[in-house]
């Protein structure tokens, strides 16, 4: 026994509402999902993935050997970026003089974006460099004696563009005058 009228029409399933409604939901959520996995492969973020943390761990620890070494030789520096010129004057007090310092500005979140410059002693503590135009934004500061294997560094914060100076402590707190 058949629970419809006699006389009724039955619909193949093609045709009806909800079947298509609900395929409708699924393909939807298969484009959806495609498009953020191509996005996602295609705006790869450049971040870093540790995998040697141990290394990590013994590299953090020179880190601080060498904020301690500049924090035992009373050492600071303060930075200026001329806004005319692009010229970067550091000051440099303490209890050692070298000859020439080693400056890296890091962006946060690009490393491509990062920028190495050499600083010339020119006289009592006063270190210049050409910098760059138009530098934006906030960086990371590093200032140490050598390239590779410095025996001390400096490091600090700062947003550019910036009039005021940059204030460079062993420890890397961040301090603007």
């Amino acid at each position: 026994m058949s629970s419809l009228p006699s006389g009724a029409k039955v619909t193949p399933w093609y045709k009806q509402f909800w079947p298509w409604f609900l395929l409708g939901i699924l393909f939807s959520s298969i484009i959806v999902s495609t498009g953020f996995a191509v996005m996602s492969i295609k705006s790869f973020d450049g971040m870093v993935v540790q995998e040697d943390y141990y290394e990590h761990g013994k590299a953090i620890n020179m880190v601080l050997a060498k904020q301690e070494q500049a924090r035992e030789l009373n050492l600071s520096a303060e930075l200026r970026l001329d806004p005319l010129t692009s010229d970067i004057v550091v000051d440099l007090s303490g209890d050692t003089r070298p000859d020439t310092l080693y400056l890296d500005l890091i962006f946060p979140t690009e490393d491509n974006r990062d920028q190495s410059f050499v600083l010339e002693h020119v006289r009592d503590g006063r270190y210049i460099t050409q910098g760059p135009d138009n530098l934006r934004y906030r960086w990371y500061l590093q200032i140490q004696p050598a390239l590779e294997d410095a025996d001390w560094r400096l490091t600090g914060e700062a947003t550019f563009p910036n009039e005021n100076s940059v204030t460079l402590l062993p420890g890397g707190r961040k301090a603007s005058e």
